[in-house]
């Protein structure tokens, strides 16, 4: 009996530490990507590098594990998995880079976790989240994704104090970056401004990205092999990309140091498992779900980003942060009721399903208590 509980609560939390797992990895990627973008390694490169290792790794285990249940690939599922390469690793990871170099891996993270609200309100638009404004769980979806973009203009356009922790009192960054030439760069606002719009625009490519996988998946239910994919001709899209925008052979230069680390980190952490990771939770939770473990990226890479590349961390982020939090629960919540409830109606379909068969089988076996008739007969009358 405590072992089917035990196995009972496994299952329940599966999704959870999975995405508690991505976040992690996720918060890894945010800082060493940004030690390679500041000793001048070139994005575009980076995302070409990335892309090719995620698919080399995870093309054994499509090959092997989905070999017998692969569906057969169509021109529209072709044609959709040519956008979602284009959508995730050339636009948002080209976007992101360019916006994490010009902020801070901290900041980056912390606006990141607007992806849920973006998330959102395009699943709204597409029609494939319901929203019901006399319902409270909508209600609560609705006022979470207006805090969440509350908190991130608090965070664009209030800076405030810089909180000294510990480890960081006497040591604060300065701010600068190298280019892929070795020019030293100083940020200024209007770099931050600019980094700003570049990370939203990131987040909205990455938005849509989780919309048409969760999409895609539908039609073609092979995670594995769409990640792979994926991969692949995001290698081929961002090839093209970077061919065009580095001029001469150095910028593909890889030495023993972050500059080979960081695309073999990204590409099997940050793309091959978790696209694969991401896909399986989608299919269960939808791509709401997914996008809603993302402060607790915000705080590891905090964290780390104080410590190694000693970053600032100022009030007013501090403050955007939490508002974006606070709304993102709102909207979580109103998922999970939403959740619960589609469970109960789904046991009800179930449940009217069986009635109908089982009344269909007696069907055949109808006996003579089957079809009684109470007539009612009148009392005879007194002569």
């Amino acid at each position: 009996m405590k072992m089917c509980l035990i196995r009972e609560v496994v299952k329940k939390m599966k999704a959870y530490m999975a995405m508690v797992f991505l976040q992690i990895g996720y918060a890894g990627m945010f800082v060493i990507s940004m030690i390679s973008l500041k000793q001048g390694m070139s994005h575009y490169v980076l995302v070409v590098y990335r892309n090719a290792v995620a698919a080399l790794v995870m093309a054994p285990f499509a090959l092997w594990f989905e070999r017998k249940m692969r569906p057969r690939m169509t021109m529209s599922c072709f044609l959709k998995i040519l956008l979602l390469a284009l959508l995730e690793p050339v636009l948002d990871q080209n976007f992101f880079y360019m916006g994490n170099k010009a902020t801070s891996a901290n900041y980056a993270a912390a606006l990141y976790n607007v992806l849920p609200a973006m998330t959102f309100i395009i699943a709204v638009i597409l029609r494939m989240e319901k929203i019901n404004i006399n319902s409270k769980h909508s209600q609560a979806k609705i006022i979470g994704t207006l805090v969440t973009v509350l908190g991130a203009l608090v965070m664009i356009l209030y800076k405030g104090n810089i909180i000294d922790f510990p480890w960081t009192r006497g040591q604060h960054g300065h701010n600068t970056t190298t280019t892929s030439d070795g020019r030293a760069i100083t940020q200024n606002s209007s770099h931050w401004l600019a980094g700003t719009f570049m990370l939203l625009w990131s987040c909205l490519c990455w938005s849509g990205f989780f919309i048409l996988q969760a999409h895609t998946l539908k039609s073609y239910p092979a995670e594995l092999s769409l990640t792979t994919l994926i991969c692949l001709f995001g290698m081929f899209e961002s090839g093209a990309v970077a061919l065009v925008m580095e001029k001469g052979t150095k910028p593909w230069a890889l030495a023993w140091d972050t500059s080979l680390f960081t695309p073999l980190y990204s590409g099997v952490m940050c793309s091959g498992v978790a696209y694969y990771v991401q896909g399986i939770v989608m299919k269960e939770r939808g791509p709401v779900f997914v996008t809603a473990f993302n402060p607790l990226c915000m705080v590891i890479v905090a964290i780390l980003a104080s410590i190694i590349l000693a970053e600032d961390i100022t009030v007013g982020r501090v403050i955007g942060a939490v508002i974006i939090v606070m709304g993102l629960y709102l909207l979580i919540w109103g998922k999970g009721k939403d959740k619960m409830e589609q469970s109960v109606e789904i046991i009800d379909e179930k449940e009217g399903t069986m009635e109908l068969e089982k009344n269909a089988n007696k069907g055949g076996k109808a006996n003579d208590l089957d079809y009684v008739t109470i007539v009612e007969i009148p009392p005879s009358k007194t002569i």
